[in-house]
């Protein structure tokens, strides 16, 4: 007999890949997004209204506080072709083109390439957390730069950075299932060793001196962790952080301003908010 499948479908800003990299949730068995409607599927008989509850904790977590979540039992079907109709590619910036494997864009001189297929980490680029911090990376580096990702997900920051010149970068995450998936798009993409990518917390990573930290981070980790950015800060790491709403503005610099750092530059994008940090002594302007 066919294997009947629960569909839990909503719609809201929560990226899809985001969402299944904060589930951590092998059951899953298929997702895509498309038009704002994010759709998540579970054998039927893996289904339980645990996992309906740390759906919805994980939701409020991307900011979907009040969505509308539906639940439905639905037949067996081609998930992987559904979920491939609605994975296109996409130019983030100046130069950035980001695709899945199955399909092509012509690029323009200058122009970097990532090939990512969507896969339980999150950070594939479509979100806004993400583009934001992609199109600070084109100003940011200049070439030579050390960069440490924090919080890494599938790593795309990293391999962006090291596209575009940087020297060497360090992706962290304390999820392995995000690490897996991190240096399987690494082998995809021909990196080497100058991609480290390991399973570590921000103050178990040593004292290693970095130019630029990347920070695309949930509020509740910011602001447990905002003071263990001060040591790079105090040796002049540029800080970019990302993945928090406009209101919380002026918990993250607050946190930054205990750390050591102030707000320099910032940049909105659908209700979410992206900020640039530096030392005080350090910075060449402010917002």
């Amino acid at each position: 007999m066919a294997q009947n499948w629960i569909e839990v479908r909503w719609t809201g800003s929560a990226d899809a890949g985001e969402v299944l990299g904060l589930l951590g949730d092998p059951a899953v068995s298929g997702a895509w997004q498309e038009n704002g409607a994010v759709r998540l599927y579970w054998p039927a008989d893996r289904w339980s209204p645990d996992r309906l509850a740390v759906l919805k904790r994980v939701l409020s977590l991307c900011g979907d506080t009040s969505v509308s979540i539906t639940v439905d039992q639905v037949p067996a079907q081609d998930w992987n072709k559904q979920w491939a109709k609605s994975v296109t590619p996409i130019r983030i910036g100046r130069r950035i083109v980001l695709r899945p494997s199955w399909q092509r864009m012509e690029l323009q001189s200058g122009d970097i390439e990532l090939v990512l297929d969507p896969k339980q980490a999150f950070g594939t680029g479509h979100h806004a957390t993400t583009a934001m911090l992609l199109e600070w990376l084109e100003d940011c580096i200049h070439g030579g730069e050390r960069v440490l990702d924090v919080g890494t997900g599938s790593g795309i920051l990293a391999m962006v950075a090291l596209k575009l010149g940087a020297k060497a970068a360090i992706g962290i995450d304390n999820d392995p299932v995000a690490i897996d998936c991190a240096r399987d798009y690494a082998t995809d993409n021909r990196f080497g060793p100058e991609l480290d990518l390991r399973v570590a917390t921000l103050d178990a990573l040593g004292s290693h001196p970095f130019d630029l930290i990347l920070a695309n981070l949930d509020r509740p980790t910011l602001l447990e962790a905002g003071r263990l950015f001060e040591p790079l800060l105090a040796h002049g790491a540029r800080v970019l952080v990302s993945g928090v709403l406009l209101e919380d503005r002026s918990e993250i610099a607050g946190v930054f301003s205990e750390a050591g750092g102030v707000i320099v530059a910032s940049k909105e994008r659908a209700g979410w908010l992206a900020v640039q940090i530096l030392k005080p002594d350090s910075c060449d302007g402010g917002v």
